[in-house]
Formats: structure tokens, sequence, C-alpha cells
């Protein structure tokens, strides 16, 4: 689990990025607090080949990345 709560964009993306060039993950469960985020993480996993279900908790979002 990544948990980019507090960061702002672009950290969340570059952190996600970082985790899928390194890991080579085949789900990756991701924290933001930010909706500008939720959607920059899922435009880039999506384009790394990534299924993204977002799920809302109060004014977080839980992003489960599957190849």
């Amino acid at each position: 689990m990544l948990d980019a709560r507090g960061c702002s964009c672009p950290m969340p993306v570059i952190l996600v990025q970082k985790a899928i060039k390194i890991n080579h993950p085949s789900t990756l469960e991701v924290l933001v607090d930010e909706a500008c985020a939720k959607e920059n993480v899922t435009r880039l996993a999506q384009n790394q080949g990534y299924q993204v279900t977002v799920t809302q908790q109060g004014s977080e979002y839980k992003l489960v990345l599957k190849k």
C-alpha cells in the first residue's frame, strides 16, 4: 500500500510512477486525499496498462491498480 495522503500534486503521481518502475506490481493500492491526485494517478496507471478501481472514504480516495 502506498500512502500519498497529504502530498500535493505531482508528488502522488511521482510516488506511484516510482513504485511501478521499481516493483512492477500486479496490484497496488494507493491512498490519496485530493481529487486532482486521484485523477492524475488514475490517468498514469491506465497509461501503464492498469485497471483502476476507486472508492471514496470521506474526503479520501483508495485506488486499487490491477494489471
